[in-house]
């Protein structure tokens, strides 16, 4: 009798157009919550980390090849951009892959077949576990198959390639002082939670013009979704310079 999980991970791999062995396939979408509940089996860490590498390799290679005429500084820009964090949960929601993970009930309640940060670590363990499974060259391959496409169009996804920069950056178009953040964390050591307050505010008078709130499972993360939200409003909203409408406060 063919399992659930056969089937549906049958399925994804028809997605990916590759072909991982059944149990290789299942270690890559068993997230770390879901370990902690069901009497501390293998994670996908260990795949994650091997998928890193090899993302980070194959992105390296194709943009150096495919773009002989950019500076060193431009292609480790590019580059970022398209191993970050918000282009492969963006990938990931582009063939579903949140409804194969396997989530503890606290992640599943909380949203965790969504957020950013589960889904670009699922799918570096899936390239990871396309290396072990498939070889190198189905590794890279299926690595091209996904992310090439974003590669000549890097504005695609505009603030969320480097948040932090994008938004000083405006900030400082608009008159504004440079934004400062402030952080809390909470939960226990193999599970934080970190979130971040960013506040854009007048120079001189010190008012707050923009105030986001983001958070993830590390510093950096947490930073960057309040400073993509702290972008959007600013984006949005009437300049913030001495003509801005809108109350400020003293």
């Amino acid at each position: 009798m063919v399992s659930t999980f056969e089937t549906d991970g049958s399925l994804l791999l028809a997605r990916l157009e590759i072909d991982i062995p059944t149990d290789l396939l299942e270690l890559a979408l068993t997230h770390r919550s879901y370990s902690y509940e069901h009497g501390a089996i293998p994670t996908n860490e260990r795949l994650e980390f091997l998928g890193d590498s090899i993302l980070g390799q194959a992105v390296t290679v194709m943009l150096y090849t495919r773009f002989p005429d950019l500076e060193e500084g431009d292609l480790a820009k590019r580059r970022a951009s398209l191993v970050s964090t918000v282009a492969l949960a963006e990938i990931a929601r582009g063939i579903g892959l949140g409804s194969f993970v396997r989530l503890g009930r606290g992640e599943e309640l909380t949203g965790g077949r969504d957020k950013a940060s589960i889904l670009a670590d699922t799918m570096e363990a899936i390239i990871g576990a396309s290396y072990l499974g498939a070889g190198p060259d189905a590794a890279t391959a299926l690595v091209l198959r996904l992310v090439a496409p974003l590669a000549t169009a890097p504005g695609h996804f505009g603030i969320s390639m480097d948040p932090k920069t994008s938004l000083q950056e405006l900030a400082g178009h608009q008159g504004l002082s440079a934004p400062v953040y402030e952080l809390t964390e909470s939960g226990p050591d193999h599970q934080k939670v970190f979130v971040a307050t960013v506040f854009v505010r007048r120079p001189k008078t010190d008012a707050v013009v923009v105030t986001a709130t983001g958070e993830g499972p590390s510093k950096k993360q947490a930073e960057a979704s309040a400073a993509r939200q702290a972008f959007a409003a600013l984006s949005a909203a009437p300049q913030a310079g001495p003509a801005a409408s809108g109350p400020a406060s003293s």
